[in-house]
């Protein structure tokens, strides 16, 4: 809710996000969760929630072996401390080792420097759909697809 009200293209279209809004999406969150195909992680900070994203894979067979990283986001007043890319190292280790999974992907919006943070931990820009997310800034963004492997 944090992310998104601050502008943040979090899981939510458009702010603002409400906290009944909120928990139901993470409500459906918590339910899907499932050690061989969902994960939630979190990362605290100063005993308060400072990050979290969801882990996913699909086990249908053909594709059981990649999974996908969703709504991976840090508090705005908590960023640059490291706990971005420590949950993307962490998701890293869990779908490897926990998980036997060979390769994440995920989305991220284009043109405010996301690529270059998951560029750093790895993670390679695959291809991008132009203009493919209108936030309410009233521009349209890249949505840029990456990929991490090996893990």
């Amino acid at each position: 809710m944090e992310v998104t009200n601050a502008g943040g293209a979090a899981g939510f279209p458009f702010p603002p996000v409400e906290t009944a809004e909120a928990a139901s999406a993470l409500e459906t969150v918590i339910n899907s969760l499932d050690t061989r195909t969902s994960r939630l992680l979190t990362a605290h900070l100063g005993g308060q929630l400072a990050g979290w994203l969801s882990l996913r894979r699909d086990p249908w067979a053909l594709i059981s072996h990649w999974g996908t990283l969703h709504h991976v986001q840090t508090r705005t007043t908590m960023r640059g401390q490291g706990i971005g890319a420590a949950l993307m190292n962490e998701a890293r280790r869990i779908a490897r080792d926990e998980m036997d999974l060979e390769q994440l992907h995920l989305a991220a919006r284009g043109g405010i420097g996301l690529e270059t943070f998951y560029g750093r931990l790895g993670w390679k820009e695959t291809g991008r759909w132009p203009g493919a997310l209108r936030l309410t800034d009233g521009k349209d963004h890249d949505e840029v697809l990456m990929l991490l492997t090996p893990l």
